[in-house]
């Protein structure tokens, strides 16, 4: 399991270690770790030219120190100084000793920032440590821009200068990085969107920090996948692996119902019963499908449901689903034509799974606004339903209504955004809902494997959903390999 702490929990623990250790000592396991980044970037560090940008504080002193170690090694390092009256004094002083120079601002400083780091081979971004907020200063971001136009590789300290690390919002300009060396443990503006973007690779620098058990972000790896795939045993036969009900589809859109029940069948769960419009398409190409014309309420026992998918205006389906006293998970049409109030008034598990378009709609506000703020805005979503959300997009958040730990998806690929991608989707986590997972485990799983499919349906190439749907297997044996 990857987590990320927030930036008090960080501090804390910091101030703890600090405690233990002689003064000084935490920052250089820091520059230790950061210098090793850049020189594993510049595989050849004698010769090489480094520009430090250098703003106040510890973030700032982690850069210098860092630089030290590379001009130690025969780099050319060159530090430029956004705030020279408040640099971090020892790693200014351990620079100079190295050999390094230094440029402060005045007439000039931008023009010989820009000619040095045209040079450059590698830029440090020391600019803003983890508590920046509300992006880049003026001259700050006329460095981020000289350093984004050239050939030099971008390496930030920490985090990238300029983005919010509690969050991943970016409210101003800020720094793009090709690397982030993080320290200690991942902030959650590392893992999630649109901050993520800037961050690059990401490397973590073990610097010893004691951190508490509960995180506030945390993704699944391929072991805790595996770890919480169904099994069948000896025993087991379809119904008590569990049966999925997929209510979905229309006259008008019946490739949605086709879709779910594609993911459905790949999900773990014994059988599928299909319940919808689109039976005759359904049945066409999955015969597996157990189908049904009388209605939700009346289509036999599952152990739970998927409502919505191209279900078009049909409230009676959503609403009959809505009442059952199993876990449900509602997608696409489904959001619009649900009850908030009878989510919230239900005692089993609710997932409710909208991309950002559909987040929008259910919170009032822009869709900018839910793609500029993914964190704040799955949790508001699954605060005001009382269920389960899986807000999908470019980085996949599920979060529980009582708070706590949101996951964030580390698979996927941009090829993902295709039509009937997130039918799939649906119909692959409500089979894992009816497998016996619970709301958080069968969206944050589902999403893992849907994620994985499509990139080896793709290979970096365009994808269909049916494609993805034929690469679940492929993604789950790859979990459980």
């Amino acid at each position: 399991m990857r987590t990320a702490y927030s930036v008090e929990t960080v501090r804390t623990a910091e101030r703890e270690l600090m405690a233990r250790l002689p003064e000084g000592a935490l920052m250089q396991r820091a520059a230790a770790g950061l210098a090793a980044a850049c020189a594993d970037v510049l595989g050849r560090v004698y010769g090489s030219r480094v520009v430090l940008l250098v703003g106040s504080g510890d973030n700032g002193g982690d850069a210098l120190y860092a630089g030290a170690r590379l001009a130690r090694r025969g780099a050319g390092v060159t530090a430029l100084l956004l705030a020279p009256e408040r640099t971090h004094a020892g790693g200014l002083a351990a620079l100079r000793g190295a050999g390094g120079n230094t440029v402060t601002g005045g007439d000039g400083f931008l023009g010989t920032a820009q000619e040095l780091i045209g040079r450059a081979d590698l830029v440090v971004d020391g600019i803003v440590g983890i508590g920046g907020k509300g992006g880049l200063r003026p001259d700050a971001a006329t460095l981020a821009g000289f350093a984004a136009g050239s050939r030099a590789v971008v390496v930030a300290v920490d985090l990238p200068s300029g983005v919010e690390a509690d969050t991943g919002e970016v409210l101003g300009p800020a720094v793009h990085a090709d690397l982030t060396v993080t320290f200690g443990t991942h902030k959650p503006g590392l893992l999630i969107d649109p901050a993520r973007e800037y961050a690059g690779s990401v490397r973590l620098v073990d610097i010893g920090l004691d951190l508490p058990e509960r995180a506030e972000l945390e993704a699944l790896q391929h072991a805790d996948v595996a770890a919480r795939l169904p099994a069948p045993g000896a025993e087991s036969d379809k119904y008590r692996r569990g049966v999925v009900g997929i209510a979905a589809g229309s006259a008008r859109y019946p490739g949605a119902a086709v879709l779910a029940v594609s993911g459905a069948l790949r999900g773990g769960a014994g059988a599928v019963r299909y319940v919808g419009p689109a039976a005759d398409a359904v049945i066409s190409r999955f015969p597996e499908t157990l189908v049904s014309d009388l209605g939700p309420a009346r289509a036999g026992r599952v152990q739970a449901w998927v409502v919505g998918p191209g279900a078009g205006d049909d409230a009676s389906a959503v609403a009959e689903v809505l009442e059952a006293e199993v876990p449900v998970l509602v997608d696409a049409d489904g959001l619009r034509l649900a009850d908030r109030a009878t989510v919230r008034g239900r005692t089993a598990p609710t997932l409710l799974t909208p991309h950002a378009g559909e987040a929008a709609a259910l919170l009032g506000v822009s869709r900018e606004s839910v793609e500029g703020a993914r964190l704040a805005s799955v949790r508001e979503l699954a605060a005001r339903y009382g269920a389960t959300v899986l807000l999908k997009g470019s980085t996949t958040l599920i979060a529980d209504p009582g708070g706590g730990v949101v996951r964030v998806n580390p698979t996927g690929t941009a090829w993902l955004a295709t039509a009937g991608s997130g039918d799939v989707l649906s119909g692959l986590a409500g089979s894992l809902l009816a497998s016996g997972l619970s709301a958080s485990d069968a969206g944050s799983v589902g999403a893992y494997l849907h994620g994985l499919a499509g990139r080896f349906a793709a290979d970096g190439a365009p994808v269909g959903a049916h494609d993805v749907a034929e690469a679940v297997r492929d993604a789950w044996r790859d979990v459980m390999g």
